[in-house]
């Protein structure tokens, strides 16, 4: 006989914003999809620095208390909503990041997400490696790809390398013949960044950024910078950026005021950029185009999702403190 699925499932909220230890798992009632939408029935979740932010009341939107939160999850799909494609159902997919983080999550046992932000991805990966490819990839495919038109020489200087999507970073550098230069603060990701293919680390506790990212090119600079950490650094970024030189910012971790470089940006032509990936996703023809260049270069071997850490759904609090302490070098998951 069929296994009865349960009245109930366990989903994590928080009930008001601030440290890691606001996030609660609750017991609800298992949602239905409504129009438009599916259930996942989750094995593993992929987090992201999005969410800690949003946790603490300082990301784009603001969270509906309580609230759910969480962007990318792997699964089954288990039920399909009115105008679903029923051929999902049965499905190994995980979701891209292409929904308000104030209207949906994935922390739980189970998840209610848009159809459209539900992608199939290559069979030989394990649930913990099919939650860990959308955010990053497509992340660094719209900056990179779509509006870096990143090529064969390019010098590209990539900050908080260690994250996930600063290695996604480094592989489509290496899978475009372009030559990254990843920055990390202490000595102690050095060699992994090195072994993970950055051609060049600078190391920023020791080392000065721009001189060293201008003796790297031989005094020309990076033709593109990729950085979420923004604040006073973008003034040693736009140093080391080349004539008419694109700065993409897509974060704001230094949560501090980021200041104009404005000669440096006189001198050189350069071009500040902000960007984020919700420009990738709500474009149909890039979002398709990034999710063929992600799912073609993970099957080819090109790309290969790093996952630092897992930790069970009851450790939640922990993994999100984990993510803090910036100990990692690739993706945290949590499997459920």
């Amino acid at each position: 006989m069929p296994q009865e699925t349960p009245a109930t499932v366990k989903i994590v909220r928080f009930h008001q914003t601030g440290a890691a230890d606001v996030l609660q798992i609750d017991e609800m009632p298992l949602p239905e999809p409504g129009p438009g939408e599916v259930r996942l029935r989750v094995k593993a979740i992929g987090l992201n620095r999005a969410e800690v932010m949003f946790r603490m009341g300082r990301y784009l939107a603001q969270p509906v208390l309580p609230s759910k939160l969480g962007y990318e999850a792997s699964g089954t799909v288990e039920a399909v909503g009115e105008g679903v494609d029923p051929a999902w159902l049965g499905k190994t997919a995980s979701t891209v990041p292409a929904f308000p983080a104030d209207r949906y999550g994935v922390y739980g046992e189970v998840a209610i997400v848009p159809a459209h932000a539900l992608a199939e991805y290559p069979a030989k990966l394990s649930y913990e490696e099919g939650t860990s490819i959308w955010m990053q990839y497509l992340t660094a495919y719209g900056a990179l790809i779509h509006y870096g038109k990143l090529s064969k020489g390019d010098f590209m200087v990539i900050t908080a390398a260690s994250s996930s999507v600063g290695i996604a970073a480094i592989e489509i550098a290496k899978a475009e013949g372009a030559i990254s230069i990843a920055t990390t603060r202490t000595a102690a990701k050095k060699a992994e960044l090195l072994a993970l293919g950055a051609d060049h680390v600078i190391v920023t506790d020791e080392e000065d950024l721009a001189a060293r990212v201008l003796e790297i090119t031989g005094g020309k600079g990076a033709r593109l910078v990729f950085d979420p950490v923004a604040g006073k650094g973008i003034e040693a970024l736009a140093k080391a950026t080349a004539h008419r030189g694109t700065i993409f910012e897509y974060g704001a971790l230094a949560a501090e005021p980021t200041p104009y470089p404005l000669f440096a940006a006189l001198s050189k032509g350069l071009s500040i950029q902000g960007y984020t990936l919700f420009e990738v996703v709500s474009d149909p023809e890039v979002f398709a185009a990034s999710k063929r260049y992600t799912f073609d270069h993970i099957e080819a071997g090109d790309f290969k999702p790093k996952v630092d850490k897992t930790f069970p759904l009851s450790e939640i609090v922990e993994a999100h403190k984990y993510m803090e302490s910036n100990a990692q070098i690739g993706k945290i998951v949590v499997t459920v």
